[in-house]
Formats: structure tokens, sequence, C-alpha cells
């Protein structure tokens, strides 16, 4: 075999392969973006009536709250989407921004202060820490409320991300299947140059001869 042949077949394999990997990263992102969406709509998460910028600009104000309000808006519609999630996932941070006085997880004791049981700061510190009948400290609802919405967001933020990756990796598909097209014609292109060439160049030997 020449190395002519050797690299022709050798474009031909290159373009069938990267054909197929990218046949096959197409099917692979496609499943996961239909298992996010999926399993989003499984959980029928609905945005509340002020998940929107001029809905929840009134609580950001009487909060006192020093952030901007997204600007999306999911409010009554179902999240079935990673975008959807995402954008539910700003508005769920400032609910809990609200619902603890602007504070974040770090700026929040464990426990309610007895000395202002009313804010949502807290105490860490049990011998100040306000205390039930049983003399047990009382925990921060602030504090936990904010566990729980940082757990929500996360889960779906992943959404968000596992849906971008997997738009990723539908353009990388396409773009491996256009590389192995490209790879194709020129492969088949040059064998067709060269076999074209070699019966032209024989029927000229052959008039030559008659001749």
């Amino acid at each position: 075999m020449t190395m002519r042949k050797a690299l022709e077949y050798g474009g031909m394999l290159a373009g069938v392969v990267l054909i197929a990997f990218g046949i096959g990263a197409l099917v692979m992102s496609f499943n996961a973006r239909s298992t996010v969406q999926d399993e989003l709509s499984r959980e029928h998460i609905v945005g509340s009536d002020d998940m929107s910028p001029s809905g929840i600009q009134p609580g950001i104000d009487e909060a006192g709250l020093d952030v901007s309000a997204p600007s999306c808006d999911v409010a009554g519609e179902e999240i079935t989407t990673g975008g959807e999630a995402r954008c539910f996932s700003q508005y769920l941070r400032i609910h809990a921004l609200e619902g603890s006085g602007g504070l974040t997880y770090a700026q929040m004791g464990r426990f309610l202060a007895a000395d202002d049981p009313e804010n949502p700061a807290g105490t860490s510190d049990e011998a100040a820490a306000l205390k039930d009948e049983e003399g047990n400290p009382v925990p921060n609802a602030s504090r936990n409320t904010w566990v729980t919405a940082t757990a929500l967001s996360t889960a779906l933020n992943q959404s968000y991300m596992a849906e971008q990756l997997s738009l990723f990796g539908i353009v990388v598909g396409i773009a491996l299947i256009l590389s192995g097209i490209g790879f194709l014609v020129l492969a088949i292109g040059g064998a067709l140059r060269h076999s074209t060439g070699a019966e032209r160049r024989g029927a000229k030997d052959a008039a030559v001869e008659h001749s």
C-alpha cells in the first residue's frame, strides 16, 4: 500500500470515527438535558407571585436589603428548565435574606439570644441563648431557614449547570460531526482526484503508444 493510499484510508477512518463520536455526544447530551427537565418537572416547583423584578422589589425595600432584584421572571410559572431553576434560586436567596434581615448563614448564631430574641443574628453561646421550658437553648429559626434555602438553591443551580453542560455537549457533538464530514470529503476527494489523474495519464500514455 502506498503512502497516499494509507493517508486516504486514514482520513476516511478519522472522519467515520469523528462522526460516530459526534452522534454519541449528541445522544448523551439530549438524554442528559431531558433527564434534567424531567426531574425538575417531577418536583412540581412553582414560582411564587413575587418572583418577578417588580414583585420582589417591595420586599427588598421593606427589609432594607442591599441587593438587586433578578432580571428574570418565574412568577406563577412551573419550573421545568435549568434556566428557570437558576432564576428560582435567585429569588429564593432574596426570600432567605428577607427572613434573616440581610444576614447570611455565617453571620447568624445557632441560638436565639436571650437579651434580644427578635434579632436573627442570635448567638452561638449557649449561656447567652434563650432557653425553652426544659432549659434547652432555642434554635435560631432564621439560621435554619437559611440552611434549607441554601440546600434547595444548590440543587436548583446544579440543574442549571447540568443543562448548560448538556448544551455544551450538543455543540461539541455537532462540531465533531462537521469535522468528520470534512475529513471524509477531503479524503474521498483526494482519492477521486488521484484516480482521475491516473486514468488521464494512462489514456495519454496509450495515445502516445498508438501514435
